[in-house]
């Protein structure tokens, strides 16, 4: 029986190398023999440029107008499914305001979603309705956080929302990955909130995403980091994440994932830790 994991990926400060995150960790689950579904939830639609692929039927239409997203998904590489999004999921967001129990219609329309190892959501930058569906859709939260001055407050930020959107519709949605990313060993401000996060978060903290040229230029061949150059640093990075995600699986063991974080402005952070869901 497969176990499906489902991660939302999410951050609402912009510019934090999510989509990169996420395209490149669902391409390594891919390489590992895993069956993923990849289903965007940014209205920019950068998934489907990043793997190159086109559909007719998108996530607006799965959300909307309650199509089957069976229907909607797209084959990307062995092993990799993609429903894409574009533009009009903009208007999804003012449509769902009217519609009942609003924040789990995500979770209703993707029930019969089966026979994958992993779900991974794309999120825009934000903390809209269609990205509190996410979180309810989901069983684990990865948050990709660049090593900047701005990226503490953030992710704090973030991680509080978090907390609220759980503790309101008594969900366990856990952050089990959280990934600094744009990290460069020659700067200071990226050694010293690296650093910090260490010191707050090590039990979920991955290794970092070292800054990389090739990561900016794969993209634009609509492939992934290992398709257009498998040995480059980001492509050891993301290899590096994609073995820290499936570790759990492979020693047989239950993951240690942070579920809880009490306010900073305690001068402290208590770790609450459960294991992984069988």
């Amino acid at each position: 029986m497969i176990v499906l994991r489902k991660i939302v990926v999410i951050n609402q400060k912009g510019g934090v190398g999510k989509t990169t995150t996420v395209v490149n960790l669902a391409s390594g689950l891919a390489r590992s023999g895993k069956k993923v579904l990849l289903i965007d939830l940014d209205p920019q639609g950068n998934i489907a440029t990043c793997l190159n692929v086109k559909s007719i039927k998108d996530i607006y239409d799965v959300i909307v107008e309650g199509v089957d997203p069976m229907v909607c998904i797209v084959k990307a590489d062995e092993n990799l499914d993609v429903i894409t999004s574009k533009e009009t999921l903009t208007k999804a967001e003012m449509i769902l305001v009217g519609e009942a129990s609003r924040e789990t219609l995500l979770r209703r329309r993707l029930s019969g979603v089966k026979g994958y190892d992993f779900v991974i959501m794309d999120c825009a930058p934000s903390l809209g309705l269609i990205n509190q569906n996410a979180i309810l859709y989901g069983n684990e939260i990865f948050i990709p956080a660049s090593t900047d001055v701005l990226a503490l407050s953030g992710l704090r930020n973030m991680i509080r929302a978090i907390e609220k959107i759980n503790e309101v519709f008594a969900h366990d949605a856990r952050i089990s990955k959280i990934i600094p990313t744009m990290y460069d060993q020659r700067n200071k401000i990226c050694k010293d909130v690296l650093g910090q996060m260490k010191s707050e978060w090590d039990g979920v903290l991955s290794e970092p995403i070292r800054v990389n040229s090739k990561l900016k230029e794969c993209p634009g061949s609509g492939k992934s980091i290992f398709t257009y150059d498998a040995s480059c640093r980001g492509a050891k990075d993301y290899d590096l994440l994609v073995k820290g995600v499936l570790a759990p699986q492979s020693q047989g063991a239950p993951a240690a994932v942070q579920t809880r974080f009490e306010a900073p402005s305690s001068g402290r952070t208590i770790i609450r830790r459960t294991p992984f869901a069988q």
